[in-house]
């Protein structure tokens, strides 16, 4: 067992599934593996932090369990803004793009999904992927934004690309979000001016 306990530590990955560890052990049998994970459980090789996601270690990174919730997701709206000084108020709470709209706590993290519809949450433009976490550009994150609540108030636009706004808007096929984006560019240039 400890050779299979070598190969969990010499992954990158600080959360894993039942697919990664299956990848990690090339193990196909379904019930060696589930014996193998109940073993490192047992043995505190791997925490259980919710059905079939496991952390590796007490030191988990949350922003990566954030993006192992759901497939597809990422992270985005106040978390980036937060991140990019778009906004100056603090969230614990790590806000994510993904398929259903849920909160969710684990070992005192809170994680806020909200629903994007499919064809934007599969598109991968303005969207980084850094080591196991897949986190969106302030501009994407700034089109999420408006796009599922179009009065948000931003603390600071400065950070913003307006160039790449208007490029990735049109992943979004909306002719209501394109007017937002315009409407916000043009107070962003009133204001600076």
């Amino acid at each position: 067992m400890e050779n299979f306990v070598k190969l969990l530590y010499q992954s990158q990955n600080t959360i894993v599934n039942y697919k990664d560890l299956a990848l990690i052990w090339q193990e196909t049998n379904e019930n060696k593996l589930k014996n193998r994970v109940a073993y490192c459980v047992k043995r505190g090789y791997l925490r259980r932090l919710t059905r079939g996601i496991f952390a590796k270690d007490k030191n988990y990174d949350p922003r990566e369990l954030a993006t192992s919730l759901y497939t597809p997701s990422y992270i985005s709206f106040e978390t980036v803004f937060r991140d990019a000084g778009m906004i100056f108020q603090y969230y614990e709470t790590i806000f994510v793009a993904g398929p259903w709209a849920r909160d969710i706590r684990i070992q005192g993290n809170k994680y806020t999904f909200r629903k994007l519809k499919d064809v934007v949450l599969y598109n991968p433009r303005g969207v980084i992927n850094s080591g196991n976490i897949s986190i969106a550009t302030p501009e994407r994150a700034f089109l999420d934004m408006i796009y599922l609540a179009p009065g948000y108030y931003f603390d600071n636009l400065r950070p913003l690309k307006w160039p790449v706004c208007f490029e990735l808007v049109k992943i979004y096929n909306n002719r209501q979000l394109i007017k937002r984006l315009d409407k916000y560019y043009q107070d962003y240039v009133n204001d600076s001016g």
